[in-house]
């Protein structure tokens, strides 16, 4: 029975800001390393989960939080597969600018619709702008044009699925020495792009969808990998309060 795990990164030093962040790259916070490491204990102590590989993005504080959640969990060894399509969402022109005068500027409904709306991108940065990533060596082999200068979750969902089904879903399904539970770190918006797609989410309710930071979220998954059962590992309420406090980051 196939099984997959997926993780927010830990707190990152702009969350704890209240900052958009999108692709721009920062390190965890404190409290996000505490949170990585917290999610290793967990995933150590999951019964029957045998971890056999590891996918994350390209940002260092998914990696960052993969080293630690998976050097707690006794697990560094596992093999590692890094792809840009698994950052996450790129928020254009309001990267860098915090969440709450963001609102008070423009309107709470306003970034409400650039920041949980389906298909309403912010404002596009412009090329050569800071946030614009072409140019990093990290996408050295992407083309230019597929690099975003901005993304509404419509885009991201986009993006993932292909790697969902050329990358993720092979190791799912493989037999032998090879297979085993997956593990992906990644962002708030790439792994909701994920869950509205194994899950069969519409459109309008993955809107309301908040992924909390350093919690694990497990599937077991049937041959065909429809969901047969999932949820947060650890404490149910824990992970209820953390997603609410994620709703609340614009105010």
């Amino acid at each position: 029975m196939p099984q997959l795990v997926l993780l927010r990164h830990g707190q990152s030093l702009w969350n704890a800001d209240n900052l958009f962040t999108g692709w721009f790259d920062v390190g965890l916070s404190g409290l996000g390393e505490s949170e990585a490491r917290a999610s290793g204990r967990l995933l150590a102590g999951a019964d029957g989960l045998d971890l056999r590989i590891l996918h994350t993005s390209l940002l260092t504080r998914a990696i960052r939080t993969a080293e630690l959640t998976l050097g707690e969990a006794g697990r560094s060894w596992l093999p590692v597969r890094r792809h840009w399509r698994l950052n996450e969402r790129h928020y254009g022109a309001l990267q860098g600018l915090n969440k709450k005068e963001t609102a008070a500027q423009y309107g709470e409904e306003q970034v409400k619709q650039w920041r949980r709306s389906y298909g309403t991108p912010p404002p596009a940065v412009e090329r050569g702008n800071e946030h614009d990533p072409a140019g990093d060596p990290r996408y050295r082999d992407v083309p230019a044009a597929a690099l975003p200068l901005t993304e509404c979750l419509a885009d991201v969902v986009a993006r993932v699925i292909p790697y969902w089904e050329d990358a993720i879903v092979p190791d799912l399904l493989a037999e032998g020495p090879r297979g085993g539970a997956v593990l992906v770190v990644a962002h708030g918006n790439s792994l909701r792009g994920l869950r509205k797609h194994i899950e069969g989410i519409d459109d309008d309710e993955i809107v309301g969808l908040e992924v909390p930071t350093g919690i694990p979220f497990s599937y077991q998954l049937a041959d065909d990998l429809s969901v047969v059962s999932s949820g947060y590992l650890g404490d149910p309420e824990a992970a209820r309060a953390a997603a609410e406090a994620v709703s609340r980051q614009a105010g």
